[in-house]
């Protein structure tokens, strides 16, 4: 992955990522950024999971050469926004306390794979990345 390239890697599949990929304000907190589709495949999918990101367990944060996964991706996020809109401030005063994004995340990704579940929609798998 480009060092200094700021990209999103989500899960494209889930409507709680693509929502939440949608909805936050990305642009507007950090610049150019490239939303990457994980079901999608290609290049930083497979560089992310060669370096052992286990994309099933949460969203990675390229920015500016550094890697922000699950708790700490969301954390990273919401330190970076802006704060203004109704769920850009909700998420940003959920996760801006790391120790509360920890404790947060993993009910989300329960949550997230719950609904894949009963969407029928399976896990992301090495083999599509």
């Amino acid at each position: 992955m480009a060092g200094t390239e700021t990209i999103l890697i989500y899960d494209g599949d889930c409507p709680f990522c693509s929502n939440y990929v949608r909805l936050v304000k990305l642009r507007e907190a950090v610049g150019s950024i490239r939303l990457i589709n994980a079901r999608d495949g290609g290049p930083e999918v497979k560089e992310a999971t060669r370096q052992g990101f286990d994309l099933n367990k949460g969203m990675l944060f390229v920015l500016n050469g550094h890697h922000y996964h699950g708790a700490d991706c969301i954390n990273r996020l919401a330190l970076l926004s802006t704060g203004s809109g109704l769920f850009n401030g909700i998420t940003a005063a959920a996760f801006r306390s790391p120790a509360l994004s920890r404790a947060l995340y993993p009910v989300l990704r329960a949550g997230r794979n719950l609904t894949l579940r009963l969407l029928r929609r399976p896990p992301l798998t090495e083999s599509r990345c």
